[in-house]
C-alpha cells in the first residue's frame, strides 16, 4: 500500500496517536485504514530503538506510521531524518529547515514529508523559522505562497500548520487553505483540534479545494486514564470525514 491508499476517496486521512501496537491496530481498523498513526521519535532513547519500534508498529498496520517529532520539537528534526534513513515510513513530520535533508536521507520520493510552519498573526503569512537555531532568533516571515514554493523545492509534500490552537487562528488558517488549494498542495492542520471543531476545520480546507488534507487530532481524543486513543472518537471522526468528502467531492 502507498500513502494514497490511506486517504478516504483520495482526499482525507486522519492523523492520531497510539500508545501501543494494540491501540494502533484498533484505531486502524476503526478508521477503515484511512488513518496515519503517530509514533513519536521523542519517546525513544536513540535512533535504533525508534526504528525498531516503528517497524513493529508498521508491520501491524500496513506501515501507516507517521514518524513524529513530539509536539513539534525542533531538536528532534535531525533524529527524525536519521530514522527515515533506515525506516522511511509513509508519513514523516518535519520542521522547515530539515525537509530537504530528510528527503535526501530517505533516498526515495515515496515517503510523504510535511513541513512545519507556524502562525504569525498576519493572514497570508507564515513563520518558517521552525528549526532549533532559527526559532531562537529573528523570525523569518514569508508569504504563504512563497512558503509553499520553497517546500516544493525542498521535496516536501504538505504544509503542517501548527500550532493552530483550534479555531483561534481561523482567519490565518483560511488564508493558508486558500493558498494550498490554488497551488494544488496538501495541508495538515494541527493543534487544538477536537471533536467540536474538527468538522469546521476540515470543511474550510475542503471548501478551499485543498487536494489532500491530514487533520492531526491528538490529546483531545486520548483517554486520560489509559493513555490510549479512544476508538469511539475515531469512529466519530471517520463519520465526519466521509460526510464532508462526499459533500465536497
Amino acid at each position: 500500500m502507498s500513502i494514497t491508499d490511506h486517504f478516504y476517496k483520495n482526499r482525507v486521512a486522519i492523523n492520531v496517536l497510539a500508545n501501543s501496537i494494540a491501540n494502533a491496530q484498533e484505531i486502524y481498523q476503526t478508521a477503515e485504514g484511512f488513518a496515519l498513526i503517530g509514533v513519536l521519535s521523542k519517546d525513544y532513547d536513540n535512533v535504533p530503538s525508534a526504528v525498531h519500534a516503528m517497524k513493529e508498529y508498521g508491520s501491524a498496520i500496513n506501515d501507516a506510521v507517521s514518524i513524529g517529532l513530539g509536539a513539534g520539537d525542533s531538536k528532534q528534526g535531525k533524529v527524525v531524518a536519521d530514522i527515515v534513513h533506515t525506516y522511511p515510513g509513509k508519513h514523516v513530520n518535519q520542521v522547515f529547515p530539515f525537509v530537504g535533508y530528510t528527503r535526501a536521507k530517505a533516498g526515495t520520493d515515496k515517503s510523504w514529508i510535511n513541513c512545519l510552519v507556524t502562525p504569525t498573526g498576519q493572514p497570508g503569512y507564515v513563520n518558517i523559522s521552525t528549526g532549533p537555531h532559527s526559532e531562537q532568533g529573528e523570525k523569518a516571515i514569508v508569504s504563504i505562497h512563497s512558503a509553499i514554493n520553497l517546500i516544493k523545492d525542498m521535496g516536501g509534500n504538505a504544509i503542517k500548520y501548527f500550532p493552530m490552537k483550534g479555531l483561534s487562528t481561523k482567519d490565518e488558517y483560511q488564508a493558508v487553505a486558500t493558498a494550498c488549494g490554488k497551488a494544488d498542495f496538501a495541508l495538515e492542520p494541527t493543534g487544538g483540534i477536537d471533536l467540536d471543531n474538527f468538522s469546521d476545520i476540515l470543511e474550510i480546507a475542503l471548501a478551499a479545494k485543498v487536494p489532500k488534507v491530514i487533520p492531526h487530532v491528538y490529546s483531545s481524543i486520548i483517554d486520560k486514564e489509559t493513555g490510549a486513543t479512544k476508538t469511539e472518537d475515531i469512529q466519530q471522526l471517520l463519520t465526519e470525514v466521509k460526510k464532508l468528502v462526499n459533500q465536497y467531492g
